[in-house]
């Protein structure tokens, strides 16, 4: 990697207790090979954190100079979930870390120590098949969706499998770095790239790491609650500001107007249902939170460009017959 390179992101890779660490060194290894593949001006840091009884603490990092982590990755456990000891260090990290604006991801069983964050909670969230179970009873209130790879609720993402790592990597190099470069990075390693970067229409990517706290915790209300009624004025509320005050601050935060950051984070969730299940479109609408049927095929044919049955047709992969 040529020494001008400048960081783009820091990758915060957790390592705690019986962790896979194959999966933390592959990564590294995956986002040195990225970096390696980019333009030459920008590249990924990666650092990784040791959780103990004394706190958690950085052990290793790509590059020098003062940490400000965009993501933070809790890796698979090599251990049945049952037998993963309680992470509270390195959950309190990752609510800390979170409430900083980074955003939270997790692979297998790592969602276990995600969860105990709490931030989770209400939201869709993916692990191994064979945990799914446990991680329901364990965090009822987390939204199972484990029939997906990928879960992407904007400031958290979960993948499923033990070695889902590579595709969640894969997925923050071609944000972070570009679709060239991570399909470059997914050649090299022999491996498939991830089912996003098939996609010919840009995905919507929400932005953490602005600095703006108030706003960030309207961003985090939003995410947690789009599939409801949003009622404007509880944003005002939450970032404790008056109407004008809040949207001048979250436009130059997001780059969004609130309603249509909204309307992102809704069509994005609405993408991911027509891809992986064979649910009646105006079922998916109500449940990403549209009432009328009518506007979500409006709004998702501005956002995507294809009316929601075309986008189906042409990116699903639910089997015929599928729920």
């Amino acid at each position: 990697m040529p020494s001008e390179a400048q960081p783009v992101a820091e990758i915060g890779l957790l390592i705690y207790p019986d962790c896979q660490l194959s999966a933390i060194y592959g990564l590294t290894d995956l986002f040195r090979i990225a970096n390696d593949w980019a333009d030459g001006r920008h590249a990924i840091r990666v650092s990784h954190w040791q959780a103990g009884p004394g706190g958690v603490a950085c052990i290793f990092d790509s590059h020098a100079g003062p940490h400000r982590l965009s993501h933070v990755i809790a890796p698979p456990s090599i251990v049945m979930p049952e037998r993963m000891a309680p992470q509270a260090e390195a959950a309190g990290w990752m609510r800390d870390r979170h409430a900083e604006g980074a955003t939270l991801c997790s692979v297998c069983a790592g969602a276990f120590v995600l969860a105990e964050t709490g931030l989770a909670d209400g939201r869709r969230a993916t692990t191994h098949w064979a945990f799914a179970r446990q991680l329901a009873q364990r965090f009822p209130k987390i939204r199972l969706a484990d029939e997906n790879m990928v879960v992407d609720e904007g400031d958290i993402i979960t993948a499923g499998g033990i070695l889902a790592w590579a595709d969640l990597g894969l997925t923050l190099v071609e944000r972070l770095l570009g679709p060239a470069t991570m399909l470059a990075t997914a050649r090299f390693l022999l491996v498939d790239p991830p089912r996003s970067s098939q996609r010919p229409f840009a995905s919507f990517v929400p932005r953490f790491d602005h600095g703006d706290d108030a706003i960030r915790r309207a961003q985090h209300h939003l995410h947690a609650h789009a599939g409801a009624a949003v009622d404007m004025s509880d944003l005002h509320a939450i970032a404790g500001m008056t109407e004008r005050t809040f949207l001048r601050r979250f436009i130059a935060a997001t780059g969004h107007r609130p309603t249509a950051y909204l309307q992102q984070v809704r069509i994005a969730r609405g993408r991911e249902a027509l891809e992986r299940t064979n649910a009646p479109v105006d079922r998916i609408a109500w449940e990403v939170g549209y009432g009328d049927p009518a506007a979500f095929r409006k709004t998702f044919q501005k956002l995507v460009g294809l009316a929601p049955n075309a986008y189906r047709q042409r990116f699903g992969i639910a089997p015929a017959g599928g729920a």
